[in-house]
């Protein structure tokens, strides 16, 4: 008897030995999201393709070794740009946009580490790209700079001569601040709005783990971001835009953001939620009337089409937190996917971030919304 169950028990063992062997099955990539650049230094956020096929990237304050806020990927390698010498004028650069027209805009929180802006600091400052000198800058006014703003992403449109930023505070009131380019005045809209604020039901599950703050003592808090991703219709008359803590997008007319003598209360009526698209950290929007947004809950890329359809263009492992995107003159969506959630902030002190840092595109087809 004895030797007949240690038989059995050497043929259970041999079974899942052979069991063990056999493939496993996968999760399936979806649509080819093609890696065209990594990054070994400091992680990026912000990638802005400009009209002729330069790819400008950037490098906030956020604790790596920055040595400049503002480069270009050229040669094979992130040159500072416009120089070395320029980038000493940025505090901390958490966004850069080509516009279109010929300039490259660079969107400076002067918030290092999310700190208290400095007064006078959050800035847009514009690039020529044909001198590669700056050829403007333009200083936030104090009415729409909170202590707790920083300012995240822009959009520009130069048929009403308007750039629109979010603000993605961590800790006060979200907004659209509405910057007019040539007198530099602006206004401060939708402040603490459900639709610029942090869901306060939002629990993000990235790779199988609540994302919350976890401090090195144990102690663990909500992450909390207001609006974040914004993207501008092709016709200029709708801004979408998105809180980093949501799943939702919610879209609002520009006359109306413009316009100071539209009340709170009246622009807040106007206001569309168009449903759930995923947990986003970056929007953009095609000249076919598409909206496209990164999901960082399932390493994925959706496309809104014009009639309000969602579709899956990309997922892939590989897209660890995808998150600003850029359509450029080729018809490529490229984004950045920069392990924002292994930072050492979510895990008790620990950096679990992986070396390198990549640079995606993905074809759609489609060309990038005017800004003219």
């Amino acid at each position: 008897m004895k030797t007949l169950r240690i038989a059995a028990a050497l043929a259970l063992a041999f079974s899942f030995h052979v069991q063990a062997a056999e493939p496993v099955p996968q999760q399936r990539p979806v649509g080819q999201a093609e890696r065209v650049f990594v990054f070994t230094g400091a992680m990026p956020t912000g990638v802005s393709v400009s009209e002729t096929g330069r790819i400008f990237v950037n490098f906030p304050q956020w604790g790596d070794d920055v040595p400049f806020g503002v480069g270009e990927i050229r040669d094979g390698r992130v040159l500072a740009y416009p120089s070395a010498a320029a980038n000493r004028d940025f505090s901390s650069v958490q966004s850069v946009v080509a516009d279109g027209q010929g300039k490259l805009w660079v969107l400076d929180t002067a918030a290092p580490g999310f700190a208290a802006p400095k007064p006078g600091g959050p800035k847009l400052v514009a690039v020529d790209l044909k001198t590669d000198k700056v050829a403007q800058t333009v200083v936030f006014p104090s009415n729409v700079i909170l202590p707790t703003t920083y300012v995240n992403d822009v959009r520009f449109d130069f048929r009403t001569g308007t750039a629109y930023v979010t603000d993605s505070s961590l800790s006060g009131p979200g907004a659209i601040i509405v910057l007019d380019l040539a007198s530099g005045k602006a206004l401060r809209r939708l402040s603490g709005h459900a639709s610029t604020s942090a869901d306060p039901s939002f629990a993000p599950m990235v790779e199988g783990e609540n994302m919350k703050v976890r401090n090195a003592d144990g102690s663990t808090q909500p992450f909390t971001v207001a609006s974040d991703g914004i993207a501008l219709s092709a016709d200029g008359a709708t801004l979408y835009y998105s809180p980093l803590s949501s799943r939702h997008l919610y879209s609002v007319p520009t006359r109306l953001l413009r316009d100071a003598a539209v009340s709170e209360q009246q622009l807040a009526a106007a206001v569309k939620d168009l449903g759930e698209k995923g947990a986003s950290d970056g929007l953009e929007a095609d000249a076919d009337g598409a909206v496209y947004a990164s999901d960082y809950e399932h390493n994925s890329i959706r496309k809104r089409a014009p009639d309000g359809s969602w579709s899956t263009l990309a997922s892939d492992g590989r897209l660890l937190w995808p998150d600003t995107l850029s359509i450029g003159p080729d018809g490529y969506l490229y984004f950045t996917a920069n392990q924002l959630h292994r930072q050492a902030g979510f895990h008790g002190g620990k950096d679990l971030r992986e070396k390198a840092y990549g640079l995606f595109r993905v074809k759609i087809n489609a060309k990038p919304a005017p800004t003219r």
